[in-house]
């Protein structure tokens, strides 16, 4: 793998600099809550040179002009290297931001995937939609180009994956970028970088700035030179994003996260098998990497008259999952990413607490793991619609438990949130599944399964979950302007006016 750039970790026309402050940050090992790394804690100063340098790319240099099949085969050879360094980089991903070894591994294989899939779409498509204007004299033709120079920021909870997301589509699209990660977990997109340029990608295409959002984020959003915004993160800083570009009209995409129902019926539940795989997936849907996902089944809406077994053994097979550092063996689930974001999953339990919530399972820090950031996978039953924990986006181990009795409550309950960025379904019922699948207002949903991962299909979501889409065709859509491009090959005089 390409080498960590020890403190200089801005990188801006091809070369990696120290913050022009000279400041740096510590990165925290969540597992232990010791420092591990150290890089440039950069600024607007730092970003000003960073856009000046993408800006100089788009309009001086080759890529934007690039023919597609080039981009396309360094595009695959990005993805190459990503697998050739799998170990290593999903080793960086599972100490930086504290989830397992195997699911570190799992999103550098998503992440070369991403790489893949973007590479094989641009390479597939027709050069442009040529339009009948009803004469042969007249030859039009829709073409798309790039947008320009691209802000790219990307949340902490999965730092390479989310990178990739934007980074493939605006590089098949012939874009430049500044990316600036989450001040949090930088690392992997800092190595990122390195294998764009091992890959072959000129200076000034892809440039990185680490800091803090308030300032280099901040900048990034509102700076004049930049042509799209695009935003991974929490709904108060996506609202501050979306303000900060209005005043320049930049293309904003924003994917701002989900409180995420999970909808068992009873008769998902009817075989022992069909039992075992709702109760499952739902520990899945709740629990992988902390319950830190936008995505995250959090909400577990069941049907009553399952409900006391169905929530029995799920906090049963909860209270056993195996906390610790991610990479010793055995462990199934490991930190939160820093006492901050614990302390946040804290207060939301015990204000659950006091607002009638039955804690199943869990509710506390683990005993005997010394001083990193576990909290236990935690299981609130007797929930309902006014509480905060139910209408507000925990990011931590702790699923809520409501109850139904018929679809149309269902229904209700799962729609009934600000939110809406993915939901499923769990039933036998081929029928109630596409109605529900139809019904529920997010931007996935998933029947009889959660979490599954597909880069030619679009992601985003309803209402307070974003605007604009990732992955698939509408994901390389938003990194491109359309030109209508009209040519009249016998040219007459129109004789509008006299003279």
């Amino acid at each position: 793998m390409a080498r960590q750039h020890e403190r200089r970790t801005i990188h801006v026309d091809g070369e990696w600099r120290d913050a022009i402050s000279g400041a740096t940050r510590d990165i925290i090992d969540p597992a232990d809550a010791r420092p591990f790394a150290v890089v440039a804690e950069g600024d607007e100063k730092d970003t000003d040179l960073a856009v000046e340098a993408a800006r100089r790319a788009f309009h001086e240099g080759d890529w934007p002009h690039t023919p597609v099949t080039e981009r396309a085969a360094l595009l695959r050879r990005v993805a190459d290297l990503l697998v050739r360094d799998r170990e290593e980089l999903g080793l960086l991903e599972s100490r930086d931001a504290g989830k397992t070894l195997e699911e570190g591994r799992v999103d550098i294989d998503c992440v070369a995937d991403a790489f893949r899939y973007f590479a094989d779409l641009v390479a597939a498509e027709a050069p442009g939609r040529v339009v009948d204007a009803g004469s042969s004299d007249i030859h039009s033709v829709v073409v798309h180009e790039p947008v320009g120079v691209c802000a790219l920021i990307t949340p902490w909870n999965y730092p390479l994956l989310q990178a990739s997301w934007k980074i493939a589509p605006a590089l098949a699209a012939g874009n430049t970028f500044v990316v600036k990660p989450s001040e949090i977990t930088p690392l992997t997109t800092i190595a990122l970088i390195d294998l764009l340029t091992e890959a072959g990608l000129p200076s000034g295409v892809a440039n990185i700035v680490t800091g803090p959002g308030h300032s280099v984020g901040a900048r990034l959003a509102e700076h004049p030179d930049v042509d799209l915004v695009s935003f991974t993160g929490g709904l108060a800083s996506g609202v501050k994003v979306a303000q900060a570009a209005a005043p320049s009209v930049k293309k904003v995409a924003l994917e701002l996260g989900g409180k995420n129902p999970n909808v068992v019926f009873a008769d998902a539940c009817a075989t022992e098998a069909g039992f075992d795989t709702a109760v499952d997936q739902a520990l899945n849907a709740a629990f992988i990497h902390s319950g830190q996902v936008c995505s995250a089944g959090s909400r577990l809406i069941v049907e009553e008259s399952i409900r006391e077994r169905f929530v029995a053994e799920l906090a049963h097979r909860a209270a056993k999952i195996r906390l610790g550092r991610g990479t010793d063996a055995g462990v199934e689930c490991g930190p939160l990413v820093s006492e901050q974001q614990r302390a946040k999953t804290e207060s939301y339990v015990a204000s659950a607490l006091a607002e009638g919530a039955v804690l199943r399972t869990g509710g506390k820090r683990p005993e005997g793991l010394g001083d990193g950031y576990f909290y236990e996978p935690t299981v609130l039953d007797a929930c309902h619609r006014e509480m905060r924990v139910v209408r507000e986006e925990v990011f931590g181990p702790v699923l809520t438990v409501e109850t139904f009795r018929t679809e149309d409550e269902a229904v209700a309950l799962a729609n009934d949130t600000e939110y809406g960025l993915a939901g499923a379904v769990w039933t036998a019922d081929a029928g109630r599944a596409r109605r529900v699948a139809g019904r529920l207002r997010h931007g996935t949903v998933w029947i009889n399964d959660f979490h599954p991962y597909l880069p030619q299909a679009e992601w985003g979501g309803f209402g307070k979950s974003g605007v604009g889409r990732e992955l698939g065709p509408a994901g390389l859509a938003e990194y491109r302007e359309s030109k209508h491009v009209y040519q009249n090959l016998a040219p007459k005089p129109v004789r509008w006016f006299a003279g």
